[in-house]
């Protein structure tokens, strides 16, 4: 498998909604695709307007598992990017409490 960054602006508008699609990502990936695709790690991000989006970290075979990935679990793909390398200065922080 194959590292990719996938990038979906503005995808959600609020936490319930963005809470629902990773739950049908994780289902997906893990009953449906677990030889195709793997979820690492998402960061959500404040698209401002009271939207989120996300840049996603996952696992593939191919970029086509991870727009068959979408499509299964109705989750918005606008770029697929390939991962040439990782460069760990420091691990990820501790979410901030809401």
């Amino acid at each position: 498998m194959n590292t990719y960054v996938i990038l979906r602006r503005s995808g959600w508008r609020s936490g319930d909604e963005l809470a629902a699609a990773g739950a049908r990502s994780a289902q997906v990936g893990d009953d449906e695709m677990s030889d195709d695709i793997r979820w690492i790690r998402s960061y959500v991000l404040d698209e401002g307007a009271g939207t989120v989006g996300t840049v996603c970290v996952y696992q593939a075979t191919s970029p086509e598992a991870i727009q068959e990935h979408a499509r299964r679990a109705g989750l918005p793909v606008d770029e697929i990017i390939p991962v040439a390398d990782t460069v760990v200065v420091r691990p990820d922080p501790t979410p901030a409490t809401v």
